[in-house]
């Protein structure tokens, strides 16, 4: 469980494009992640 101000884990997964992106490659940017369901993604 990660707290307030606690840096986030690198992860990768696969944008909209189907290429791999990882939150290492948004360093110093904002970011807002959404986590669905699978069932609700039609994956």
């Amino acid at each position: 469980m990660l707290n307030e101000n606690d840096v986030a884990p690198d992860f990768e997964l696969l944008n909209d494009e189907g290429n791999p992106t990882s939150l290492s490659h948004f360093k110093g940017k904002r970011v807002v992640l959404y986590f669905f369901p699978k069932a609700l993604t039609g994956g």
